[in-house]
């Protein structure tokens, strides 16, 4: 399995790193929040403290972001969904990441914690476009 392009991502190996990476994450927050969001949370300053509905409103966004980090593996494993896998991963990280910079322009400044997880996101998300980016131009040349 051999991908090549221009941007320095010319082998199979380094566009399956950048995917494991983003499902790894995308997994491992997803799984934590499902089965214990109070430890999550609380590593953010934000106390669920049993308010069912607070956990069930957390909990939701976390299952697609479970299901997003499911279909990011499969392009670990399968050539053939490198790219659907490279675009869902671009797109789950760039929206938390650009709604979590709208959120600090409209309400103020994030736990330091938050501020951290933004630009995580932000260039995980990044990296995925450019390297998306990067397969498909090299693709259509």
């Amino acid at each position: 399995m051999k991908f090549r392009a221009k941007a320095g991502f010319d082998s199979g190996l380094s566009v399956r790193l950048v995917l494991l990476v983003s499902e790894l994450t995308a997994i491992v927050i997803a799984a934590t929040i499902l089965l214990a969001p109070e430890a999550f949370y609380a590593g953010y300053g934000i106390d669920v403290g049993g308010n069912a509905t607070l956990a069930n409103e957390l909990k939701a966004p976390a299952g697609a972001l479970l299901v997003a980090g499911v279909l990011i593996i499969a392009g670990v494993f399968r050539r053939e969904w490198v790219m659907t896998s490279l675009g869902t991963a671009a797109v789950v990280y760039l929206s938390y990441g650009a709604s979590r910079v709208t959120s600090i322009a409209l309400d103020g400044m994030l736990h330091q914690g938050m501020v951290w997880a933004t630009i995580i996101e932000l260039v995980i998300g990044g990296v995925c476009l450019l390297v998306l980016l990067s397969l498909r131009r090299t693709r259509l040349h």
